[in-house]
């Protein structure tokens, strides 16, 4: 049996909004948190513009680019977290990797579920372990292997 999830689904003020609202349909992000979530959790998906993503990026990690996903953990069990992900750098990089920006935001947000659950890939090992565990889950969801 999967894991309660309760969604906040939010989009920014960005380009194409409706390309990446079709993308990002309520029920599969469900899907997607649900098949990675290993309790129950309260996660927010906000989909953002480069300038917010850059800052949310410069203030909590000092880093002064906008990056494909920010997470932001706050409790682990149940998962409480916020899953920030920036919209032309998934598209950018979706059609630099020639996937659909669907299958693009489906590994983003397993990619920071799982952040949101303690995964890390600071370190090769654990980068090895993390991506496995990717690449099961995006199969399961019936997505190629995102590596």
């Amino acid at each position: 049996m999967l894991p309660e999830l309760s969604l906040s689904l939010q989009f920014g003020k960005i380009q194409d909004a409706e390309k990446h609202r079709d993308a990002l349909k309520r029920h599969k992000v469900i899907r997607w948190i649900r098949n990675t979530l290993e309790v129950d959790g309260e996660i927010t998906v906000r989909i953002v513009d480069a300038e917010e993503g850059q800052t949310l990026n410069r203030e909590y990690r000092q880093k002064d680019y906008a990056t494909n996903v920010l997470t932001f953990d706050y409790t682990q069990e149940p998962v409480t977290a916020d899953l920030v992900l920036c919209a032309p750098v998934i598209a950018k990089e979706a059609k630099e990797q020639k996937k659909t920006l669907e299958a693009h935001y489906a590994h983003m947000i397993v990619h920071g579920t799982l952040h949101a659950q303690g995964w890390d890939h600071e370190l090769d090992e654990d980068a090895e372990v993390m991506e496995l565990r990717e690449s099961e889950i995006m199969a399961r969801l019936g997505f190629k292997n995102p590596y």
